[in-house]
């Protein structure tokens, strides 16, 4: 399964449906599920502020959080700044999250980039 690490609160976002894309500075021509993962070392409150700690899963470090559909990739745009959270910035991709599916925690280690998990599907049903 192909999974990607993200620093929380943006992980927990994700899984509460508040954040429906994702945003990089590198192009993925993957589509399908992926796995979202939190770093170890999430963003500290003091940097994001406290409204974007609210989501439970906003505070699992170092494991699975849910399971997405990535539907697509695109240059990102002002129109993808809601969806995203965030201001669009130079070089962004938006990456289009559908489909949004609950998972047991499991812990994982991340990596950069898309990697690959040795879980199934059986293993991470909530």
């Amino acid at each position: 399964m192909k999974a990607i690490s993200l620093k929380q609160p943006w992980g927990g976002l994700i899984a509460g449906g508040f954040k429906t894309i994702e945003t990089r500075k590198w192009r993925t021509h993957y589509r399908g599920d992926l796995l979202i993962c939190s770093s170890q070392k999430p963003v500290p409150i003091n940097q994001m502020g406290q409204e974007f700690y609210l989501e439970p899963l906003c505070h699992y470090v170092g494991s699975t959080i849910c399971l997405v559909n990535l539907v697509d990739c695109v240059p990102m745009t002002e129109e993808h700044e809601e969806a995203a959270m965030c201001r669009v910035y130079d070089g962004a991709w938006a990456w289009m999250l559908e489909d949004i599916r609950p998972v047991k925690q499991i812990p994982v280690k991340g990596q950069l980039s898309i990697f690959d998990v040795p879980f199934t599907y059986e293993d991470l049903k909530a």
